[in-house]
């Protein structure tokens, strides 16, 4: 009688139960030892480090908080700004009070009662709101409005402070009624400077040709009539079908534009 090692039946049975696949419930079973294996690392570690976890959850949940509350602040207060800016500017383009009609209260006297109350409102909106865009923008109508009323001193601070805006269309606007104050009040290398800083730099606001013919003007003033023809003749070749360029070509053939 052959040993059960050696009996074909038996190799065949052993070799059937080797090659059967683990059933359904010993693999959820296997399954859910593993799982379990991993809750409980899990647990484990969210229990060694629970202080440092909720910590974090504060902390996070905090910045969220504070993210928002600044976001909602910034929004009011730059539509505040903004309705400040419209009141500014309203009273800035009031109508003036036709000579001999009974006066409105949305007109003004004179050019310069306008500009007074204009500037005292621009101040006020420049204080309140100086860290936003509005901010910037009432500085350099600020400063507009004391050189309007001869004031150059205040007038320089405050087109000094716009000029350092980070927006440029309003940083420029600044720079070239800066450079027209230096020019009017005798300072000629400031002005030449700051012309040629916003046609390195142009904006929407303020083009290189604007800048240039600025300059190309102090120059004519200056007497230095080559160099004030160059420019005009560069601006006239750069800027054909605009303003600039038509300003450019009169000021060329000696007509007043």
């Amino acid at each position: 009688m052959s040993s059960p090692a050696e009996d074909p039946r038996a190799r065949s049975l052993t070799k059937d139960i080797e090659e059967t696949p683990v059933d359904t419930q010993t693999r959820r079973a296997l399954k859910g030892d593993k799982f379990a294996q991993a809750a409980a690392s899990g647990v484990d570690w969210f229990s060694g480090h629970r202080t440092g976890v909720v910590r974090w959850a504060i902390a996070a949940g905090v910045a969220l908080v504070l993210c928002a509350g600044a976001l909602i602040y910034w929004n009011v207060e730059n539509s505040a700004a903004a309705v400040a800016m419209g009141a500014a500017m309203d009273t800035y383009t009031a109508p003036l009070a036709e000579p001999g009609a009974p006066p409105e209260s949305s007109t003004y006297a004179t050019a310069a009662d306008r500009s007074k109350a204009a500037n005292k409102e621009f101040l006020a909106l420049a204080q309140k709101y100086g860290w936003l865009p509005e901010g910037a923008k009432a500085r350099y109508f600020a400063g507009v409005t004391d050189e309007e009323l001869n004031d150059n001193a205040a007038a320089e601070n405050e087109l000094k402070s716009a000029a350092g805006a980070w927006n440029r269309n309003v940083a420029n606007l600044a720079k070239l009624a800066l450079a027209g104050l230096y020019q009017k009040t005798g300072r000629d290398d400031q002005a030449i400077s700051l012309y040629n800083a916003i046609a390195a730099k142009p904006s929407e606001t303020v083009s290189s040709a604007v800048a240039q013919l600025d300059l190309a003007d102090l120059y004519a003033s200056e007497g230095k009539q080559n160099q004030a023809r160059a420019l005009w003749a560069k601006i006239k070749d750069s800027d054909k079908e605009g303003a600039a360029g038509a300003i450019a070509e009169q000021k060329l053939t000696g007509q007043q534009p």
